[in-house]
């Protein structure tokens, strides 16, 4: 099974930047697709940001231009920087692992992000 801890979490005021750290331990990171989830009350869990085991990137559409996400195999961890953050961006940040055909679908506990006006 896989292990996920978060961090990286915290209040910021809007047109800053935080960046989360998810990282993985109980499988090969390199089987592993890492990807960031937000859940926001109004409109439930929407996808963030995705990178596969080889590297393939997805954005949400609600933070493309201004969200990065990469993999450091070496630290066995998918990061998600945050730049130009605004109140809307306000979630539990979540962070997920699977491995090809759904096998060994893991969440993590989430960090909280606050973006204040």
């Amino acid at each position: 099974q896989v292990q996920l801890v978060e961090s990286g979490g915290g209040s910021v005021q809007a047109g800053g930047s935080l960046r989360l750290s998810c990282q993985a331990s109980g499988l090969p990171f390199s089987t592993l697709h890492m990807s960031w989830y937000r859940d926001i009350p109004e409109t439930g869990r929407e996808l963030v940001a995705r990178v596969s085991s080889f590297g393939r990137i997805t954005y949400g559409d609600a933070v493309k231009d201004r969200f990065t996400i990469s993999r450091d195999s070496a630290r066995q961890a998918a990061d998600l920087q945050m730049n130009d953050l605004k109140p809307e961006d306000t979630a539990k940040y979540i962070c997920n692992a699977v491995r090809s055909g759904g096998l060994a679908d893991t969440w993590g506990r989430g960090t909280q992000v606050i973006v204040s006006s």
